[in-house]
């Protein structure tokens, strides 16, 4: 099976403690966070989890401790974007950053690794010209050390518009212009674009439109067929495979203005206050009344077919 880490909070910038606790442990426990006494139990080792998949804007904390990461198949996306403080007060900052995606696909290699620019918003100090020059100064940085570009368009979801009201959709001329831009600069330094549930009208530029986080990219990252489950798409614009994700919401401390995972500042900070490192849940502990579950988890590794993949 794939464990996601990366679709409710930052766990390589925040959490790598408890993740490397977890993974000598061998098992995690996850709240439901629409019903929190429902909390399922999840084994974590490689011969039931084939792939964990991460997204981070920081995977510098968990570099020294991948090791215990070997056993497993993974794929990482890093997310940079050109954006400063007053957007992404506690990122790290661009070299820095760029830096960090360097030496993890050293790690992992690049069909292991992804980069996220997103969410693309247009603004008066975010022009459409100021996001082409910042694409192909990153994308010139990681040529080499990843075969793929992602990027999606602002979606102002209510805690996004709560929490970053001056954002305003972007205009299918700047999507459009955008898109073509970015895809030339993406194949010109060795990587496909992947635009993420953005439809398909980036297609005719060359982008790929299949999704950001597929079956297909997983096995690409491991090198290896998976006999995944069927399972239906996060959202009606996705066809990413997305499931058994160990994160929370209302835990990522970056505090970007444009994120659709924190309610807000407090309720982070709160959270933190309560998150024990050695605990098997994120944050808290295990409550009287708590049902726990154990996942169906078996491995989807297709022993007959070990593939070799092309770029």
């Amino acid at each position: 099976m794939i464990i996601n880490t990366g679709q409710r909070t930052d766990i390589p910038a925040f959490y790598s403690e408890w993740l490397c606790n977890r993974l000598r442990e061998g098992f995690v426990l996850v709240r439901n966070p629409y019903n929190p006494q429902s909390v399922t139990r999840y084994r974590l080792t490689p011969d039931v989890v084939d792939v964990i998949g991460f997204c981070t804007k920081n995977p510098a904390p968990m570099l020294p401790r991948m090791d215990l990461l070997k056993p497993f198949g993974q794929y990482w996306y890093v997310t940079i974007t050109p954006y400063g403080r007053e957007i992404e007060p506690h990122v790290p900052g661009k070299l820095a950053a760029l830096d960090s995606f360097r030496r993890l696909s050293q790690i992992v290699g690049p069909d292991s690794v992804g980069w996220r620019y997103d969410p693309i918003f247009v603004s008066e100090a975010y022009p459409v010209e100021r996001h082409i020059r910042a694409f192909e100064y990153m994308a010139k940085a990681l040529s080499g050390f990843t075969h793929t570009a992602v990027i999606s368009f602002i979606d102002l979801y209510e805690k996004t518009r709560r929490n970053f009201p001056e954002a305003r959709p972007v205009s299918a001329e700047d999507r459009l212009t955008l898109g073509k831009a970015m895809a030339e600069i993406a194949r010109a330094y060795g990587m496909t674009l992947r635009p993420c549930a953005e439809g398909e009208e980036l297609e005719r530029f060359g982008a790929d439109c299949g999704g950001c986080m597929t079956i297909s990219m997983y096995e690409q990252a491991i090198h290896q067929r998976l006999k995944a489950p069927a399972h239906p798409p996060a959202r009606k614009a996705c066809a990413c495979f997305l499931s058994g994700d160990i994160g929370a919401y209302n835990t990522c401390a970056h505090f970007c203005r444009y994120c659709y995972a924190n309610y807000d500042a407090d309720t982070v900070r709160k959270n933190q206050a309560l998150h024990d490192p050695a605990s098997p849940l994120l944050i808290g502990h295990l409550q009287p009344g708590d049902q726990v579950r154990d996942a169906k988890q078996e491995s989807w590794i297709d022993g007959q077919m070990r593939m070799s993949f092309d770029a």
